[in-house]
């Protein structure tokens, strides 16, 4: 662990790594050993929040004299207690779901006749919501709380009104100590409230919401950093909003770079954790130079002109007994990521990353019931039946209610639906130049012309490439382009200007695939 004014002063890497088991008895024997002037918790995770109290509750760290940075350990404690939190976005006049906290089953049981069914399960200290869950009877939230209570490191577990149906929002935000705020980005759920955010198609930025409610949540997550006390770095807070009458309800915060964080970072080209680390020493945002633009300071909050879809991943295939059924706790493995001008071209990029690559539909001989219950029920696989009930022509209404998607969303799928229709009544010989440009604006790859074509991916690049119909690249550059941007990355989309700064230097291309990274694999064409 380097000291920390080392770090501030020249931003060195670690002097040494320990690959060690996470426990406080291994960290203990490592601050003894390098006797560290500060330890910062935020980055590293919930493993690392817990660690970092364990750390701190024992008296290791006052012992070796270690000062913990970047959050304290009463901040970690509001945020990550359910209770705690609560009381404290009630104290600063913000709504949360009526809730209570419980150590044990009985009194856990007498809540349900208070509170009604459904109700929400979510232990307290637990990673991806694990152990979280969704009661809909008593005998149900037996059995669920009582998981729930021996899953939490201290044994609590919040009981909570159910939100199911509602829109989930997030907001990756960061401070520093001279209290400036930034919001980094947006990030909207495909999927209502119910599944976790783990689980669900995400979307940045947020594309249903008002500025209006964006104005609110964004004073709403400042006025929730700076009562849970993160001093410094990034938090991610979630917000619920009822379509019905736009009630909002604040669900919980990490006080921590988080896996969204990773999303937002690739989103908008803002390096999150390097930057949470430099606030996490004594920097403010304001002297914090842009790595990709070099003129703005991290204070200059992230613009982007193009839309990013984040869709998770599951391995249900190597796990056959298990119950694929999203909600509240996390099941995805992984996830891939895809940027495209539009959610629709965005969408189609990121379905066709998943493994198998292909979209598939239902079978022409699925029943519409069979079909419904696979759009009400939340599983894996759900999104092709989405589109596979598109193309049946079920009405979007229908699609809606049984879904809880917002209408936004299911619209911008039914345009899918009619492009693919429109593409289908010409051939790859006498579609227009028009209409080529148009069905790739969508995000439709030439592999899926051919099959509505019935010709070949070969084919479908030459008239392509006759017509003159070929991909540009954009710039991921943290700012719309509104300043030069020297270090960014590059998407493909069907538009008119071209972005690239190709170079006549030497230059070296790396290919790779089935490499995971803890980020995520990215479409990019």
């Amino acid at each position: 662990m380097p000291k920390r004014k080392d770090i501030k002063k020249i931003l060195i890497l670690a002097h040494r790594t320990y690959i060690e088991p996470l426990t406080k008895e291994y960290l203990g024997e490592i601050i003894a050993r390098e006797k560290p002037d500060a330890l910062l918790p935020t980055v590293g995770g919930q493993t690392a929040l817990n660690l970092a109290v364990e750390l701190s509750e024992s008296g290791i760290l006052e012992k070796y004299k270690v000062e913990m940075i970047g959050a304290s350990l009463r901040a970690i404690k509001v945020a990550e207690d359910r209770l705690w939190f609560k009381d404290a976005c009630r104290k600063i006049g913000l709504e949360v779901p009526a809730s209570a906290l419980v150590n044990n089953a009985k009194d856990a049981l007498r809540l349900c006749d208070q509170l009604g069914f459904p109700l929400v399960i979510r232990p307290s200290f637990t990673l991806g919501g694990t152990g979280g869950s969704i009661a809909y009877n008593k005998e149900e939230f037996g059995e669920a709380i009582a998981h729930a209570l021996d899953i939490s490191p201290v044994h609590e577990a919040l009981v909570e009104e159910s939100v199911l149906g509602w829109k989930e929002f997030e907001l990756e935000v960061m401070r520093d100590f001279r209290d400036n705020f930034v919001v980094i980005c947006t990030i909207e759920n495909f999927d209502p409230m119910g599944v976790h955010t783990g689980d669900s198609i995400t979307v940045a930025p947020a594309q249903t919401l008002t500025d209006k409610e964006f104005q609110r949540m964004r004073d709403a997550a400042a006025a929730i950093i700076r009562e849970v006390g993160v001093e410094t770095g990034g938090s991610n807070v979630q917000f619920a909003v009822n379509p019905e009458n736009g009630r909002m309800v604040v669900i919980e915060m990490n006080p921590r770079v988080s896996r969204s964080s990773a999303l937002a970072s690739k989103a908008t080209g803002f390096p999150i954790a390097k930057i949470a680390a430099r606030l996490a020493v004594g920097m403010a945002l304001d002297e914090i130079p842009n790595d990709i633009t070099k003129k703005t300071p991290a204070c200059f909050e992230p613009t982007i002109d193009y839309v990013v879809v984040k869709i998770p991943k599951w391995q249900f295939e190597k796990f056959p007994g298990a119950d694929s059924t999203l909600g509240t706790q996390m099941k995805s493995v992984g996830e891939v990521m895809a940027i495209g001008r539009t959610f629709k071209e965005a969408l189609q990029k990121g379905i066709r990353s998943l493994e198998p690559s292909t979209p598939w539909r239902a079978p022409s001989e699925t029943p519409d019931s069979l079909l419904r219950e696979k759009l009400a029920t939340p599983r894996p696989d759900r999104i092709h039946w989405l589109l596979t009930a598109m193309e049946r022509g079920l009405p979007a209404q229908e699609i809606c209610e049984l879904t809880k998607i917002d209408p936004w969303f299911i619209q911008q799928i039914e345009e899918l639906t009619a492009m693919n229709r429109r593409a289908a009544a010409v051939t790859v010989e006498t579609a227009s130049k028009e209409l080529l440009r148009e069905v790739k604006r969508h995000g439709t790859s030439d592999e899926q012309l051919a099959q509505i074509w019935r010709t070949t991916s070969a084919s479908v690049r030459l008239q392509r490439a006759r017509y003159g119909v070929t991909p540009v690249f954009k710039r991921v550059d943290t700012c719309a382009a509104e300043f030069e941007s020297f270090t960014p990355y590059l998407y493909s989309t069907y538009e008119d200007e071209d972005e690239s700064d190709v170079q006549s230097r030497f230059k070296v291309m790396i290919l790779g695939r089935h490499f995971r990274p803890p980020l995520f694999r990215t479409a990019y064409t």
